[in-house]
């Protein structure tokens, strides 16, 4: 079974939805048949490389809401992420471009360290507030999780793997993708959204005993971010 999830780093509700699906997965009983591939996705890719001013004010302005509206969403958010054992720092958080840490998720898919590499550029945009595109933060996360460092440089100011993250997004879109996180099973399955723990597992045991043409499995209280919904 091979599981291709598009994400963004910047999404709240993907960090959300690829905790409780790892979660689910590491109660199926038929994990050591399931491959997962992570996917490019950009939810703002006009986004800057630095935020300039408040986050919750430049978000209220981006999305034409008043600030209360706004609070309103990030701490909606925070709640969302405390179910899972995962602390949302708005205060701090950086809402800047993410296709620099796209780039090195790519690098770092040829080591087996992109699964690992994503956990770590979610958590340090939630919770550390970290700058995504700041090319020293970049270099320092991806060191963290065992990469070499004159490469990840490399790749940085070379602008390699840009080709690759394009052309994820552009499959997104070839598939069906209007909102992340996005899970497609075997090209034939798609689960939209942060489903709970149960509604994963319970996919993944349907699917794997009995493959139907390719549908989007959603409940309707499902978080999922659109493009430039969660991000200014």
């Amino acid at each position: 079974m091979k599981i291709e999830i598009w994400s963004d780093f910047a999404c709240p509700f993907c960090y959300i939805g690829k905790t409780r699906f790892e979660q689910a997965l590491n109660e199926f009983k038929q994990k050591n048949d399931v491959e997962v591939v992570y996917k490019a996705y950009q939810l703002n890719p006009n986004a800057p490389k630095e935020m300039k001013g408040d986050a919750i004010e430049s978000f209220a302005k981006s999305h034409g809401m008043s600030v209360s509206d706004a609070k309103q969403r990030f701490t909606m958010f925070e709640q969302n992420a405390k179910t899972v054992g995962l602390t949302y720092n708005y205060d701090i958080i950086q809402m800047t471009n993410t296709f620099d840490a796209h780039r090195i998720a790519k690098y770092a898919n040829q080591f087996g360290l992109e699964p690992k590499l994503t956990t770590r550029l979610m958590k340090a945009y939630f919770t550390d507030g970290k700058n995504l595109s700041d090319k020293n933060t970049l270099v320092e996360l991806a060191v963290e999780v065992g990469l070499n460092e004159a490469e990840v440089k490399t790749v940085l100011d070379e602008n390699k793997f840009a080709d690759q993250v394009q052309a994820e997004i552009m499959e997104a879109r070839q598939v069906g993708v209007q909102g992340v996180p996005f899970f497609v099973i075997n090209r034939k399955y798609g689960v939209s959204g942060a489903q709970q723990k149960e509604y994963f597992l319970q996919a993944l045991q349907k699917i794997y005993e009995e493959e139907k043409p390719i549908q989007t499995l959603a409940s309707d209280d499902a978080g999922a971010c659109g493009d430039e919904e969660c991000t200014f």
